[in-house]
C-alpha cells in the first residue's frame, strides 16, 4: 500500500464542469456520471469527497485540520486531489484522486 500526501498548493489541478440537462438529476446519477469522468483517463480513480449543493451535505462530515476551507476541500486536497468535476455549477462537486499522471 502506498500512502499519497501532497502539500494542497502544490498539486496540478484539473476542474471539468458538466451540465446536465435533466431536472430530476439525484445525487447517485450525478456521482455516478462523475465516476465515469473520471475513469475515462485513470480507471483507478478514487472520489475523495463530495459536496451536494442542493442539500448542502458534504463528505468527509468531520473537521479536518484548522484551515479556513471547507473541511472537505481541505480533506481531498491534503490527500492529493488532482480533479474536480462539477456539475451543474455547483449543484454537486466532486474531488478525485488520480493516479495516472502520478
Amino acid at each position: 500500500m502506498v500512502q499519497i500526501l501532497s502539500d494542497p498548493g502544490n498539486t496540478p489541478h484539473e476542474i471539468i464542469e458538466k451540465t446536465v440537462d435533466d431536472p430530476h438529476l439525484n445525487f447517485k446519477q450525478a456521482k455516478a456520471l462523475a465516476k465515469e469522468i473520471a475513469q475515462q483517463n485513470d480507471k483507478n480513480a478514487m472520489i475523495l469527497s463530495w459536496k451536494n449543493g442542493k442539500t448542502g451535505e458534504f463528505y468527509p462530515t468531520r473537521e479536518c485540520g484548522t484551515q479556513k476551507k471547507p473541511a472537505w476541500i481541505y480533506y481531498a486536497q491534503v490527500r492529493g486531489a488532482n480533479l474536480t468535476i462539477n456539475i451543474n455549477n455547483g449543484e454537486y462537486i466532486f474531488m478525485i484522486l488520480t493516479l495516472e499522471d502520478l
